[in-house]
């Protein structure tokens, strides 16, 4: 079933369509207290087939794309609180950059994994982070088409860390919740004796 999404408000067309839309939006950033806020917001699903859909895709695109870095990108890091990120398919030839619209994760593994990540809307903060090793995740493409896929290693931690984003989540805060939980560690690769 085609997730429609709400309509684009004023603000956000205006914003989506300022300047000249070849170009990438700015990313926004938790020391700016307006931009820290659009941050904290949960997103709303958008209209895979709407012509502003495409244009904030095409902008979020040349946005990671001017970090030279980064390996993902969720709406609200762009101003837009909407379900829409991209992501650095390292699991796959070449490691293209994809975006998913209105991406949900069905299944996550109770498996984790222990590893560093960073935010493009956080300056100077890395820490490392338990996330799933394998997620089995629903989204859209432009066309309005839905997919559905496993996704493991470290493209998973991407997607899980964006649509963090999404819920207006921030590692920044995340961290403080994990320090707080138990985590048992798991050899998975012991030799049968």
């Amino acid at each position: 079933m085609l997730s429609s999404g709400q309509k684009y408000t004023k603000a956000e067309i205006s914003l989506i369509n300022q300047g000249n839309i070849e170009t990438a939006l700015p990313i926004y950033q938790t020391v700016d207290s307006l931009q820290h806020k659009v941050l904290l917001d949960r997103s709303l699903d958008a209209d895979p087939k709407d012509k502003t859909t495409k244009i904030l895709v095409n902008r979020m695109k040349l946005a990671l794309l001017s970090t030279k870095s980064g390996v993902g990108i969720a709406g609200p890091q762009v101003g837009i609180n909407r379900n829409i990120i991209w992501v650095k398919r390292v699991d796959k030839v070449d490691k293209p950059l994809e975006y998913l619209i209105n991406p949900k994760i069905l299944w996550r593994s109770e498996i984790l994994n222990l590893g560093p990540e960073g935010d493009l809307s956080i300056a100077v903060f890395r820490d490392y982070f338990y996330r799933s090793q394998i997620i089995q995740i629903e989204y859209y493409d432009v066309e309005g088409k839905q997919h559905t896929e496993i996704v493991e290693g470290f493209t998973a931690v991407i997607m899980q860390h964006e649509i963090d984003h999404l819920s207006g989540i921030l590692i920044s805060d995340k961290i403080k919740k994990q320090k707080l939980k138990n985590f048992e560690k798991v050899e998975f690769y012991k030799e049968l004796q």
